[in-house]
């Protein structure tokens, strides 16, 4: 691991990475996110007793989705990327823990693990907004990048 940053000048200055003189190619991120709950506040969100709200699964997807498009407005310094591709799922590993993953593509010239970051910890932190009325007790727990393809770093994966 690399313990320079590429986020500071020579003097300590805080700066935007300069990209102009990258060429654009293939990007990928898979990242992943868990919120841990209560049984009882996964099976209302089974059941859809949690309607006055909307479907949560589906609501916490699009509020990831829209995140994951604001991300350099949200993270100082993030380039603004232009997504080609934003997908969102969730499953469930147990008793009370969802697991959120998203899978993030652009033909860019950076790239976009922090937008896939966004999209699922802002659908872990959705679904606490929808459901904490019945569980204050929930965690949003485990957010990482679990795979990065593209540019100059090549690709990753990580080890489980």
């Amino acid at each position: 691991m690399s313990n320079s940053s590429t986020h500071f000048d020579h003097d300590g200055s805080t700066r935007m990475v300069k990209i102009s003189d990258k060429i654009p190619t293939n990007r990928r991120a898979v990242s992943k996110s868990r919120i841990r709950m209560a049984k009882e506040t996964m099976e209302a969100i089974v059941s859809g007793r949690i309607s006055k709200k909307g479907d949560v699964l589906e609501v916490a997807r699009l509020a990831g989705i829209m995140a994951s498009k604001q991300t350099s407005q949200l993270i100082p310094l993030c380039h603004q990327v232009p997504l080609e591709s934003v997908r969102l799922t969730s499953k469930w590993l147990s008793d009370g823990e969802l697991e959120w993953t998203a899978e993030v593509d652009a033909t860019w010239k950076t790239g976009v693990e922090m937008e896939a970051l966004v999209a699922v910890s802002i659908a872990a932190l959705t679904v606490y907004d929808m459901c904490k009325s019945i569980d204050r007790s929930m965690e949003v727990i485990h957010i990482g990048l679990h795979e990065k393809s593209g540019g100059k770093s090549g690709h990753f994966v990580r080890e489980t």
